[in-house]
Parts: C-alpha cells; structure tokens; sequence
C-alpha cells in the first residue's frame, strides 16, 4: 500500500493518513481479536456474505446452488466461494483500501442488513497466521468477467493483476493463505476443521472442509469432495415426530453445548428480530449475581460464546444458544452492540422466561419445586421488581422460619401475625424461644427476604406482617412471681454491674425451652450504640463526646434474659458471694453471646476465658 511522499505535498494542502499496516495489525491481534483462530471465521464471514449476494442477484437459484469450500493440508489454508465475486475495479476500491467493506457500495447498500459483517476490516486478521495474503475472484455480474488476482503483503504493499477467465473457471472468490511457522496450532488441519465446525455449523449455505486426504492426496481440488461442516439445520428448525421427541432433542443439543443436563429447556422465538433458539435451565443454583456467558448466533455465525448482554441480570439462572437475523455486531464481530434492538430482545427474551414459570406454576409443579428449590433466589430478586412473579410465586418461595425452611403459603396458614427479623444474626438469636413461645418468626436477613415478607399481604390480605422488635419478643416471655423476683434481686443487681460495659441490662423471666439458661436479645441499634459509648469513652470530654453521650443515653441496650425455668439459674440467684456471682453473669452471658451465633468481640472472647477459668479455678478451691 504506497504512501505519500509528504516531502512534495504543497503547504495548506490536504494529507492522506498514513498507515503502518504492521502496527495496525498489532493492534487488531492485542486489542479488537480476542484469539487469532479469528481470521477463519472472518474468511467465512465474507464467502457467506459473497453468497447472500449471489442469491441476490440470481433470487431463482436453489437455496444449496452455491457453497463455501475449506481446505487445508498443513502448508496452505484455502477458502473458496461461489459468491458474487469481485471485479477489478472492486479489489482496487475494496481490497486495497483499509476500512472499506465491498458491502457498502452503492449497489447492494439496501441488502446491507443481509449480511453477517459490516465493518471491512475482516481480511487483515489473516495477517494474525499468515504474512501474505492471495486473493483470486471472479464477478459473477458481468458473463465474461476476466478473473482478478490480489496479493497482500504484512508490510503494506500489494499487486494486482488481471488473468484469463480460464484462471477461474466459475464465479466466485479464493482466498489463499500460507501460515508464518509460529501459526501452526490454528493452520493445521485438523485445527482448521474444528474452527470452521465451531463458527459455521449452523450457517445456511453448504460449507465442507477438506484436509487433502482420503486418496486424493495433497493436490486435490479444493471444490472436490469433503467433509460437511454444517451437515444439519439447528435443531429448533428440524421437524420431529410428537412434541416430546422435540423436547427431548433440544434437551440433549443443550446439554452437548453446555455440558450439563438441564432441569428445564425453555424454546426461545422472536420472529420480529428473526431469533431461534433455546434457554436451558441450570439444574443446581449459581452464586447470587453471578452470569453466564450465553451462545449467540448472528445469521448462523458464531457471534459470542460469552454474550451476557442478552439477558438481565436476574436470569442468571438459564444459559441461552440462540441465532438472530438482525442483532448487531461491535467491530470484532465478537459481542453485541448494545442498541434498541439489544434492549427490546433482552426485555422479549425476559418475558418468555417470566411465561415458562407462569406456565411451571400452573400446569407443573414437580417441576416448579426442583426449579425453586435450586433458583429460589434468582426468583426473589425478579419479584421484588416484578409484581406479575411476586403474585404466582410468593406463596411457593421457600424462607428459614421458626418452622424450619418452609414456604410463605404454609407459614402465613399457621402464623396470622408473620415477624421478620432484619438479620441473621438476630433470627438465630431469638429462633428458639419464639418458637417455643408460639411466634411465627421468618428470617429476613438473607437477600431480597426481609422485603418480600413485607409484601405477602398484597397477595393474603388477611395476613399481617410487622418487624421482630425485641420488646415483641420479651413481651411474650412470662415474668417471675414477685417473690422470685426480689429474692433475686441482689444476684440481679452484681449482674448488671458486671456487664454494663457491654451496655447490657439483665432481667428474670420464664421461657421455653428449660434447657436454654439465657437469651441475649442485642439489636442492631444496641450494636450501633456500643460503638458509639466506646468512642465517647476514648474521646471523654469535649464536643464531640458531650454528644456521644446524649445519645448514648437515649439508646437501647441489649437484655441478658435470665431463665428462671432453667436449673442452673435458679441456683447461680442464689449465690450471695460477690466475685461468684459476677463470674456466673459472665459465664452465662458469654454463653448466650455464643449460641447467638454472631461474631465475638475481643472483649467478649476475653470474658468467656476469663470467666471459664475463674469457675474451674472456684470448683478445685472447693473440692480442696
């Protein structure tokens, strides 16, 4: 490609840029291709695209009358077409021209939506594998059109010459590559047959691969017999005897594309944007947020084997093998370009999978269970933004209550009032008790739950549904007798004093179950307030601590609930020696702190050791 010499441009005048084809291709390989194994799809694409043209200039030919040849036998790759074919003032204007796509001229822009690429730049991924590049075509538009032949070098230049029609006898493009020696992992032949197997099985037109073998040796034509590389439509555009054989199949394509047997395979049709394809659904749950890569066709070219883009977020549950007629694709030809066509498949394709759980719920639900029981997650989140969901499926989620791990429907049957925790942490801290005291408590610390509970009464109105509040709780538990109560007082009051710096109050109640000696019942807000008193303590005085202070004291504190049932405390009331009874209060708070399964605080950490070995060291002076 000849440069100008810019050493006799007039000053003032117009400058052509020039192009360092090198670095261009450098930049092609490192940053637009993601792999050089590219350039066998790019040479596809546009023997397709050549034959969509020719199709279109001959509308009355068979759809099977013209074809794509591959051919590579470890010292060449060759790809033949019988296309529409290039003239000589087409390899001038487009072969030697970076950027410029023959697609784009004038004369077939209206069919431009036909085909696969619109970009132009495809051949220079040859130089990815090869140093030059030979092209050799014919048009198809003019009957005695002479054959035209196009070399390419890596460093810029180019010839072209003009050779007798016999040169090639039929219409058409060749294109010939000779792999530099550090391409051979994606020039071999067997290589080169599983690349074009894995870009073009579902392409329209004919493709075969031959490697030269099978008696005909290494000369052998490349328009000669070979191995079909797309030998069957996809399996959404075959015919099937019953539904369930249909079913069955495309149950089967899933799990040889994706490697595993889906719970579910959902069939997915667009006919405005000319989509087909299949939704298979994951049959054990992914992490939360998590995406898979989804197989996108584009006119029956491997587009993407990783298009998250076509799919919300929320549907991280299925993994999708689809072929569209008119997504369009970035510069690479490797993803989507994000348009408003992109935005409405995702919202069409979101909606046939919103359709087959509308359709799971009423018509299946063995299957529903399985889907809830691995995806209930992928399910909250589309209900909390989707009323349509929120109403067919609130009742069959599945939530951790006071029950054990049962749906909405179930608890709301037994629980007129439904309490919701804010964490987890809380909900295993009082799970027990208000079991045993007869509360319906749902654990709404997990993600999307606590907001779900909320909403049950747009779907039962007869049920209600309010925060778990720790006065809820203790006001379910029974107070001692009066007696009891001042008997107790004195232990009470050590207690307290022992544990006031972790701002806990202690009180004397009865509950079930006997065996629990203690509840702690320390809300987020009694949390939040231990760190707020410890930084007024390290910053004692001023402002800043005066402040602190206040609203330190407006507070709530966490409650040691002391079991009056439990045997154990009713002998630890007793203890009238002051060190003892401190170091029971500890015990049973830093045991109460344990079974509430939340993390320990050092200072916490510390007191259970302290006060383990002080009781061990008081049990040894005793028994001596």
């Amino acid at each position: 490609m000849t440069l100008p010499d810019t050493a006799t441009t007039p000053a003032g005048a117009d400058r052509t840029f020039q192009v360092d084809l090198r670095g261009l291709v450098d930049l092609l390989s490192h940053h637009l291709y993601s792999s050089p194994r590219v350039y066998l799809r790019e040479l596809m694409q546009n023997a397709v695209d050549a034959l969509t043209a020719r199709h279109t200039l001959e509308p009355a030919a068979p759809a099977d009358a013209f074809g794509v040849r591959l051919y590579a036998d470890g010292s060449v790759v060759r790809v033949e077409d019988d296309g529409v074919g290039l003239t000589e003032a087409d390899v001038h204007t487009f072969l030697a021209t970076i950027g410029r796509s023959s697609k784009r001229a004038d004369r077939i822009a209206e069919q431009r939506g036909d085909f696969i690429g619109q970009f132009g730049i495809g051949l220079l991924s040859c130089f990815l594998v090869a140093d030059e590049i030979h092209v050799l075509s014919r048009s198809a538009r003019t009957p005695d059109a002479p054959a035209v032949e196009w070399r390419g070098r890596g460093d810029g230049s180019y010839s072209i010459r003009t050779l007798p029609a016999s040169a090639r006898p039929r219409p058409g493009t060749t294109v010939t590559l000779t792999p530099r020696a550090d391409a051979g992992e994606w020039t071999r032949p067997a290589q080169v047959h599983a690349l074009a197997r894995h870009f073009g099985s579902l392409l329209r037109h004919p493709v075969t691969f031959d490697d030269g073998t099978g008696g005909r040796g290494a000369t052998a034509r490349v328009d000669g017999p070979g191995v079909s590389v797309n030998p069957e439509p996809a399996p959404w555009a075959r015919t099937y005897p019953t539904p369930g054989a249909r079913s069955r199949a495309l149950a089967a394509y899933g799990e040889e594309v994706f490697g595993f047997t889906p719970l579910a395979t959902i069939e997915l049709n667009l006919p405005a944007v000319g989509l087909k394809g299949i939704a298979c659904v994951l049959p054990e749950a992914v992490p939360a947020g998590r995406r898979h890569g989804h197989r996108v066709h584009v006119k029956g070219m491997l587009l993407s084997e990783q298009a998250e883009e076509i799919l919300p977020d929320w549907a991280f549950f299925v993994r999708c093998f689809v072929d569209a007629e008119s997504l369009r694709p970035t510069a690479s030809r490797e993803s989507l370009y994000e348009d408003d066509t992109l935005a409405a498949v995702r919202d069409a394709l979101a909606e046939r999978l919103r359709d087959w759980i509308a359709r799971a719920a009423a018509s299946d639900p063995d299957l529903l269970g399985r889907f809830l029981q691995a995806h209930h997650l992928a399910v909250k989140s589309l209900a909390v933004h989707d009323d349509e969901i929120l109403r067919m499926l609130l009742p069959w989620l599945p939530f951790e209550t006071t029950d054990g791990h049962t749906t909405l429907d179930e608890f709301a049957r037994t629980h007129r009032t439904v309490l919701v925790t804010s964490s987890v942490e809380e909900f295993r801290q009082v799970a027990a008790i208000a079991s045993a005291a007869g509360l319906g408590v749902v654990n709404g610390g997990y993600t999307y739950d606590r907001e779900l509970v909320h909403r049950l009464p747009e779907i039962r109105p007869e049920a209600s549904v309010a925060d778990l509040d720790p006065a809820t709780l203790t006001a379910h538990l029974d107070p001692v007798d009066r007696e009891t109560e001042l008997a107790a007082a004195a232990y009470l009051a050590q207690a307290r004093d022992a544990l006031a710096v972790f701002d806990c109050d202690v009180a004397l109640r009865t509950f079930q179950p006997a065996s629990a000696p203690a509840l702690l019942v320390d809300s987020r807000e009694a949390r939040h307030e231990r760190t707020r008193s410890q930084l007024a303590r390290e910053q004692e005085g001023g402002l800043w601590g005066d402040i602190l202070g206040a609203l330190r004291q407006e507070a709530p504190r966490a409650q040691l609930i002391l079991n009056q049932l439990n045997p154990l405390v009713r002998t630890a009331v007793t203890i009238d020696e002051p060190e003892l009874a401190r170091t029971s209060a500890e015990a049973l708070y830093g045991q109460a702190a344990m079974l509430s399964r939340r993390p320990l605080r050092p200072a916490e950490s510390s007191l259970i050791n302290r006060s383990f070995l002080d009781l061990l060291a008081h049990a040894l002076r005793k028994d001596s």
